[in-house]
C-alpha cells in the first residue's frame, strides 16, 4: 500500500508530503476540538497548497481508525478542498467510517491492494531467485517462507547473502543461516486448527509465541470459539453477520458460517471449558509451563473443531 501511495503522490509531481497516523481506538486522548491531536494536523494539510507553488501531499494512514466525529470534519475538508492544490492518499485496511468513505468514493479513485499470502510469497521468492540468478530447492522455498512468512522485503534480503551465482539454495543452507520465526498473523493458526492439522497448527503456535504473548493466544482462540457457537444458533448467515459487527458478504463471516456444520455443541462447550483452564494455568503457573499448557490445548482443539 505504501509503494502504491508513493506512486500516486510521485505521478502528481510531489516529492515530498505531510504523514498523518491514525492512532487507534483508546491510543490518544480526546481533545476539546472534534479532533484527536495526532489527526488534527490534517486540517491545516487540506485546507492550504504548496508554500512554493504545484500541488501538496497528504498521506493519512489506518484511516480505518478515524473516529465518527473525525470522519465528519475530515469529509468536510476534502469536499471543499482544492484537487490542483492538494492531492490526498488515505490507507486503510478497513472501512472508513461515514460519510468521510462516502465522499471519498465520490472525488477520489479507490484502488485495492491484494493482501501477501504465504503461497503468494512463494511464487514471489521463485521470481526473486530468477532475477538474482540463482537456482533455489523447493524446500528451501518452504523453510525460508516458514522463517520469514509473507514478509518480502525480509525474504529479498534472506535471498541476497545466498545470490552466489550457479549455487543451488538447499534447506541445509537457509537452516544453518537463519533460526528467526515470523511475525505472522493469527489467523493462519486459527486456519490450521479448523483443518485438524495438528503438526502445522503447533508449527505456526511456535512461531506466534516468538514474538506474541500466550495470553493473547487464548483470547484470540476464546474469539474463534465464540464466532462458532454465534453461527451454530443463529437462524441465517446476516443474523450471524450482525451478531458479529461484519458483513456477509465478507470472506471471514462466509468462512466460519460454512464451517458451522462440522462443528458439534459438545465440542465447542469442551473448547470453551479447555480455554478456561489453560486461561487459569497461564495466569497461576510458572512461566516455563505456558507453552506445553498451549501445545496441548491446540492439538485438543484440533481434534474437536477441526475438519
Amino acid at each position: 500500500m505504501f509503494d502504491r501511495a508513493a506512486e500516486i503522490l510521485s505521478a502528481a509531481g510531489i516529492d515530498d508530503h505531510d504523514r498523518i497516523d491514525v492512532p487507534g481506538r483508546g491510543a490518544a486522548e480526546a481533545s476539546e476540538t472534534q479532533l484527536r491531536e495526532p489527526v488534527q494536523p490534517i486540517v491545516p494539510a487540506l485546507q492550504s497548497g504548496s508554500l512554493f507553488g504545484g500541488s501538496s501531499g497528504l498521506l493519512v494512514v489506518d484511516a480505518q481508525n478515524l473516529q465518527k466525529a473525525e470522519a465528519e470534519v475530515i469529509a468536510e475538508l476534502v469536499e471543499v478542498a482544492d484537487p490542483d492544490a492538494v492531492t490526498a492518499v488515505f490507507l486503510t485496511a478497513g472501512a472508513i467510517p461515514s460519510p468521510l468513505a462516502k465522499i471519498l468514493k465520490e472525488r477520489g479513485e479507490s484502488i485495492s491492494v491484494k493482501k501477501m499470502r504465504e503461497r503468494d510469497a512463494t511464487r514471489w521468492l521463485g521470481e526473486a531467485a530468477k532475477e538474482r540468478r540463482l537456482r533455489i530447492e523447493p524446500e528451501a522455498v518452504t523453510v525460508l517462507v516458514r522463517h520469514f512468512g509473507s514478509d518480502v522485503a525480509a525474504l529479498g534480503q534472506a535471498l541476497d547473502p545466498l545470490a552466489v551465482d550457479g549455487q543451488t539454495v538447499t534447506a541445509e543452507a537457509v537452516e544453518g543461516r537463519y533460526v528467526n520465526r515470523p511475525d505472522e498473523p493469527m489467523w493462519l493458526l486459527a486456519d490450521a486448527i479448523s483443518e485438524g492439522k495438528e503438526g502445522e497448527a503447533l508449527r505456526r503456535l511456535a512461531d506466534f509465541l516468538e514474538h506474541g504473548h500466550p495470553l493473547v493466544v487464548l483470547s484470540f482462540l476464546e474469539g474463534e470459539v465464540r464466532k462458532r457457537s454465534l453461527a451454530a444458533i443463529a437462524p441465517d448467515v446476516d443474523t450471524y453477520a450482525d451478531w458479529v459487527g461484519g458483513s456477509a458478504q465478507t470472506y471471514p463471516v462466509k468462512k466460519v458460517w460454512e464451517q458451522r456444520s462440522h462443528t458439534r455443541s459438545d465440542s465447542l462447550r469442551r473448547s470453551l471449558d479447555a480455554l478456561a483452564r489453560a486461561d487459569m494455568q497461564i495466569k497461576t503457573a510458572p512461566e516455563e509451563t505456558h507453552r506445553v499448557t498451549l501445545e496441548r490445548l491446540t492439538v485438543a482443539m484440533c481434534r474437536w473443531i477441526g475438519k
